[in-house]
């Protein structure tokens, strides 16, 4: 990574949905709020009380800020469940606090892991699971932390970095399925870039040429 900003972790999740999407935000900085994106901040101001408690053998610390020098991404997070022996800290748990349901696609899966990194890298520990809370379900789905979800995520990582750094903004997604829900999709006007023919008609200019 030669740019040395940093990357915030839920910037992950736009980057995971549609790279053309991050790059509308976080480079040329556009946005449309939408009620996805209105109701979710709703949930996380009821969140983010940044008190903190202990009961027993567990202490309990809310908007925890988060950074990583190596991966050069920085954030908050939630709430992370630290479980005590002797008042010393022995195991941390990250907790993600999202709107709706559990995803099939693993956008979510990939901001709890780069929180992990996160903690991991500041703490000098090792985390094998974290748990992302669905406020439509009221449970928590526990998500392991292991090589296929660190890999993509370090590669979500890189690959945003590459965008910021260079500038660049991709073509539309080809799942055209995800633009219906994207706030930005006026502004990205993915349909006529889809349907761009400006290669076909030049090329159809020289064809009765010998």
């Amino acid at each position: 990574m030669s740019d040395d900003r940093y990357l915030y972790i839920s910037a992950l999740q736009h980057y995971a949905y549609c790279p053309r999407q991050f790059a509308l935000i976080h480079v040329e900085q556009a946005w449309e709020e939408n009620y996805f994106t209105a109701h979710g901040q709703l949930l996380h101001e009821r969140v983010d009380s940044k008190e903190s408690e202990t009961r027993k053998d567990m202490r309990f610390e809310r908007s925890v800020a988060l950074k990583s020098e190596k991966y050069k991404i920085k954030g908050r997070m939630d709430l992370l469940e630290v479980h005590l022996q002797d008042g010393k800290p022995v195991k941390y748990y990250p907790v993600e606090y999202k709107r709706g349901k559990p995803k099939k696609e693993d956008w979510d899966k990939v901001q709890l892991c780069a929180q992990v990194l996160c903690i991991e890298e500041m703490k000098d520990t090792q985390i094998q699971q974290a748990a992302l809370f669905y406020w439509a379900t009221r449970r928590r789905l526990v998500v392991d932390m292991d090589n296929n979800l660190r890999n993509k995520t370090i590669d979500y990582i890189e690959k945003s970095h590459e965008i910021l750094s260079k500038s660049i903004t991709p073509a539309p997604t080809s799942q055209k399925s995800r633009c219906k829900a994207c706030s930005l999709i006026d502004l990205c006007e993915p349909d006529s870039m889809r349907v761009d023919h400006s290669e076909k008609y030049i090329n159809s200019l020289f064809e009765d040429i010998p």
